[in-house]
């Protein structure tokens, strides 16, 4: 496989809803698009999950959009690959910037599954046909307006609901969702805002039957959340400390966590995020696929993703439509009643970019050829 030209976009896009975690509020989206174009003329679309500022991670799109432009994308044209996770091999030598990496490997995967005639969940090995879905629930502006969500996320059908807590937002609101909400499969999601000191916090959580807690210390941070395991009984979930599968088990290895969420720009693309998936299932922790308030070509990466074996638990991956007044893909995804997306059988990513929409959202283009 020859790359002839990427080309980035960064096109910004509008959130229904104001998304807030401890991190802030977000209330559009500048994401990054690469399209890879093969000597053929073969397109495959990757996009870039980095957030509007370093709070995440140390990328943010205005470090991505460089790293790609200046770095990445002119290693990779005009250069041969045996596949797409050969990709991998060309821009090895800039360290870190995973999400930027990822936004063009996972186009080379599309592009590599497009070429074979296969959906890209089937060229992953995927094997679920139909992957189970939550909802991830931001800091609302009131218990009230949360508990409303949540009523009209579980009537869409969700199987699960997870919920973002800080310091001041965290067992009273918890307990108001419990009581609302005895029965539901609830998770709440830290984004690294506690420390070990706060570990009695979690264990008053322990009453309250939670699937999990998501990420509670710090984002770097593995020797700390052994601790606390130790301590409480609800699982702990790692996010941002697990990077790599070298990382899943070395924190399975320390029994830093008993859940592993996995999303592609974390990890650096899919052939990182099946190693950390089999590393996982072969340890029997189980793992699910987390949002980064993706557009439709991130959310069918996702989908794609999460038809690998070790995806047991419901994920982050909901409908166009609770972010978008409209997609850039057609059709949108969707839900069914039942709190399920069906994978599509076309080849790639299984949708349709729709280019006249990424145009009109279009802040900047950049075409790199060699």
């Amino acid at each position: 496989m020859i790359i002839s030209a990427i080309e980035l976009r960064e096109i910004r896009l509008p959130l229904i809803h104001f998304f807030e975690t401890s991190f802030g509020r977000t209330t559009e989206r500048r994401i990054i698009l690469a399209r890879v174009i093969d000597k053929d003329g073969a397109e495959g679309w990757g996009e870039c999950t980095a957030g509007e500022g370093p709070f995440y991670c140390e990328e943010w799109t205005e470090t991505a959009w460089t790293t790609l432009k200046e770095f990445l994308a002119p290693m990779v044209v005009g250069q041969q690959v045996e596949n797409a996770e050969g990709v991998n091999g060309l821009i090895r030598k800039v360290r870190g910037n995973r999400m930027a990496k990822a936004a063009i490997e996972t186009a080379c995967w599309d592009l590599e599954a497009k070429r074979a005639g296969l959906p890209l969940w089937k060229h992953l090995g995927g094997v679920h046909t139909e992957i189970a879905c939550g909802v991830s629930i931001g800091i609302q502006e009131s218990p009230e307006l949360l508990l409303e969500k949540i009523a009209r996320e579980l009537a869409a059908g969700y199987q699960r609901i997870k919920i973002k807590i800080k310091p001041g937002w965290d067992i009273d609101i918890v307990r108001k969702v419990r009581a609302q909400f005895p029965e539901i499969r609830l998770t709440c999601d830290a984004n690294s805002a506690y420390t070990l000191a706060d570990a009695p916090l979690f264990k008053a959580l322990d009453e309250f039957n939670l699937m999990m807690i998501e990420q509670p210390l710090a984002h770097d941070d593995m020797f700390d959340h052994a601790e606390l395991q130790k301590q409480i009984k609800t699982p702990i979930c790692l996010d941002e400390s697990v990077r790599s599968a070298a990382e899943a088990g070395h924190a399975i290895d320390i029994a830093a966590c008993r859940i592993v969420n996995v999303k592609l720009g974390r990890v650096g693309g899919h052939a990182e995020a099946k190693r950390v998936e089999t590393v996982c299932r072969e340890h029997s922790i189980p793992v699910w696929c987390g949002g980064m308030l993706e557009s439709g070509i991130g959310r069918a990466h996702n989908i794609a993703m999460a038809t690998l074996a070790g995806f047991t638990l419901p994920g982050d991956v909901s409908a166009s439509s609770r972010y978008w007044q409209e997609d850039i893909i057609e059709p949108p995804v969707t839900v069914r009643s039942r709190g399920t997306i069906t994978v599509s059988n076309k080849p790639g990513i299984g949708f349709e970019v729709n280019r006249s929409r990424v145009d009109s959202l279009t802040m900047r283009c950049e075409l790199i050829t060699s």
